[in-house]
């Protein structure tokens, strides 16, 4: 399984996006399972790399490439924990995108071990200014998600 994945930013698949994760010490707390805050930032990862695959990376929307600077910002993230994951464990995080509305933008989130649900999540994003104002999400970013799947 490991050899199919050779780019580190994951890939896009139908309906989303998957990022191979592997399980190292420093992710897991002292009795060797993965503590839950690694599992936030395997997710933050996977939204990074699916919104940059996408076109619409946070490299991109700084330099306002699409009308004026702007940067997505983590609102509300609902969190199921189901399974521990362990050091050396190679895991998936599957993102895909549910609905958008305005400025806000709701993912799909899933943190798997082969067919097994670790972590299911629902995250809520939104498009903002550098002074924290927000913004809808232009129409150019929509499509791209909407193209996704």
């Amino acid at each position: 399984m490991e050899n199919t994945w050779p780019d580190s930013a994951g890939r896009l698949v139908d309906g989303g996006h998957v990022l191979p994760v592997r399980i190292y010490f420093e992710d897991t707390d002292f009795s060797g399972v993965v503590y839950h805050g690694s599992f936030i930032r395997f997710m933050e990862r996977g939204r990074s790399d699916f919104v940059r695959l996408l076109g619409v990376g946070h490299t991109a929307l700084d330099k306002g490439e699409h009308g004026e600077r702007l940067a997505f910002a983590v609102r509300r993230i609902h969190a199921d924990f189901f399974k521990p994951g362990r050091i050396d464990d190679l895991l998936e995080v599957h993102t895909a995108a549910e609905e958008m509305a305005g400025a806000r933008l709701v993912l799909r989130q899933s943190v798997r071990r082969g067919d097994t649900v670790l972590v299911d999540a629902r995250v809520t994003i939104v498009l903002i200014t550098p002074e924290g104002r927000a913004r809808r999400i232009p129409d150019a970013v929509r499509d791209r998600f909407q193209a996704a799947g």
